[in-house]
């Protein structure tokens, strides 16, 4: 006598499987990623949109500064040359449009440098 062991088959209606669960990472990476890509794409695009104008669209648009050159004598700062140059001008403006024309990185000179004045 030989016995089976098998079982019977069992329906495919009965072989369910389990329903899909997402782990605490698997929620991040499936709902987080996707939006920390979205914000980024967003804000590069909210940049891109807020950027400055173009100076003008043809050279004829743009117009020269006036200018003097002037050699920095030692003792002197940005603030007795605005005031030198500019008596009548408040002198922030005058060492801000200095600083401005020269690309400085700070509001310092040292003795010997040209700097270019705006002569309004």
């Amino acid at each position: 006598m030989v016995s089976s062991s098998r079982r019977p088959a069992a329906p495919a209606a009965a072989m369910k499987q389990a329903p899909l669960r997402l782990t605490r990472r698997g929620r991040f990476v499936f709902f987080g990623v996707p939006l920390i890509l979205l914000a980024a794409l967003i804000l590069s695009l909210a940049g891109f949109l807020n950027a400055p104008a173009k100076a003008a669209d043809s050279s004829g648009g743009l117009t020269l500064t006036p200018t003097v050159t002037v050699t920095v004598q030692p003792g002197e700062s940005l603030w007795t040359i605005a005031g030198t140059v500019a008596p009548d001008r408040d002198p922030r403006d005058v060492v801000a449009d200095i600083v401005q024309l020269n690309n400085l990185g700070a509001a310092r000179v040292l003795p010997g440098q040209q700097l270019y004045i705006p002569a309004k």
